[in-house]
């Protein structure tokens, strides 16, 4: 009989709104396993102290959240291919005693996508261009997208996105600045939320975005797991379009962590049952 847990856990800054501690918990409880998932809250400062931490303490892994995807890179021993191409990393595991940078973020998202449209052959309007929006878009474009255009504030991060794409997949990728209200165009196949804009505790924040640009043939995914029905989602629904809130790609992240720490393909439908339970309390208490 052995009492030492397996350890994994995150990395984030707020930690707070972090809900995935219980969806992963809940799938170590499910399948038996002796492990635990600690939900940490880390300053940027603090980074490389918690990584060097995680090592002494012999974690298997471990998640990172805003705002450390692309800083923790400094502090790991190598990277996945795909980490390597989107140049951010949201998941470490350790192999044979070295912290290796993956990233889950596009691959949960595809999955969940997947479930309402392939994004074979389809465009792409993606709000936003942290690391999320490159992990996303470089998948798309991988799974055979025609076209994305990145919308953002900042010209520099934008076009740094639209130039990998452009170089590194066979997608036709686009800039567009984020300097007022945006509109949507006709065509558009898929609309994706990659901003923090909705997060909780700002729950009725919305984009600037023109909700009427949202067509009925567009669908329109949101990556904000907390609150899952964001204002995005709720103004995309009122104008029959169909919806993927941020859930999906949680879960579906999860699924992926778990395997690479534990080796075991954990049941989604248990993980993403315990994150609808979660947010509905949440909802009946306020």
């Amino acid at each position: 009989m052995s009492f030492l847990s397996v350890l994994t856990g995150s990395f984030s800054a707020p930690a707070a709104e972090n809900p995935t501690v219980t969806m992963i918990e809940a799938a170590y409880r499910h399948h038996g396993l002796d492990a635990r998932y600690l939900n940490c809250e880390v300053e940027p400062e603090a980074l490389g102290d918690a990584v060097r931490g995680a090592r002494a303490m012999g974690w298997v892994g471990f998640n990172c959240s805003l705002p450390h995807k692309v800083n923790v890179i400094q502090h790991l021993d190598a990277l996945g291919d795909s980490a390597a191409v989107i140049g951010a990393v949201n998941c470490v595991v350790r192999r044979d005693g070295r912290f290796i940078g993956e990233n889950t973020d596009g691959r949960g998202f595809l999955t969940a996508l997947r479930t309402v449209v392939d994004p074979a052959g389809k465009s792409l309007v993606v709000l936003g261009a942290g690391g999320a929006a490159r992990a996303i878009t470089v998948e798309a474009a991988l799974a055979g997208a025609s076209a994305i255009t990145i919308v953002n504030r900042d010209p520099a991060r934008g076009r740094e996105i639209v130039a990998l794409l452009n170089e590194r997949t066979p997608a036709r990728a686009a800039f567009v600045g984020w300097n007022g209200t945006y509109r949507v165009p006709d065509g558009t196949d898929i609309v994706v939320n990659a901003t923090s804009v909705g997060l909780a505790p700002d729950l009725d924040a919305r984009l600037d975005l023109d909700p009427d640009s949202l067509r009925p043939e567009m669908v329109v995914a949101d990556v904000i797991p907390n609150p899952p029905r964001t204002r995005l989602i709720r103004d995309a629904a009122d104008r029959g379009c169909p919806v993927l809130d941020g859930l999906g790609m949680l879960v579906n992240q999860g699924v992926l962590g778990i395997r690479y720490w534990t080796g075991i393909d954990p049941d989604p439908t248990v993980m993403r049952r315990t994150l609808e339970e979660v947010f509905m309390n949440v909802a009946q208490r306020s």
